[in-house]
């Protein structure tokens, strides 16, 4: 069942978090089978609004997501992304699809 990163943000240095942080960290989860499937400034409804920014990535599983997050490659950046963002990432499975229920089923 496919798991989603979602990684609430504001960014503090426009240059490093576009030329240094960005384009690293979606490369080493794309190694897991991270496919990004939104990114942009949040229009903010409710809540704290301090995170003006977010991004979305679905990962084939949960344990795919957290060996990206927890991997040596992300954890080079995990520096940098402070310097540049201040964030909040978090995990959460998806919904069951047909396929899932077919495979459960066999």
């Amino acid at each position: 069942m496919s798991a989603y990163l979602i990684v609430e943000f504001a960014v503090k240095d426009p240059d490093l978090y576009r030329e240094q942080y960005a384009a690293n960290a979606g490369k080493t989860a794309k190694q897991y089978g991270a496919e990004a499937l939104a990114n942009s400034s949040w229009e903010s409804l409710h809540g704290d609004g301090s995170l003006t920014s977010g991004a979305l990535m679905r990962f084939p599983d949960r344990e795919s997501a957290l060996k990206w997050y927890n991997s040596p490659e992300y954890q080079q950046l995990i520096e940098l992304r402070g310097i540049a963002m201040d964030a909040r990432f978090s995990v959460l499975d998806g919904l069951p699809t047909p396929a899932d229920a077919q495979q459960a089923a066999e």
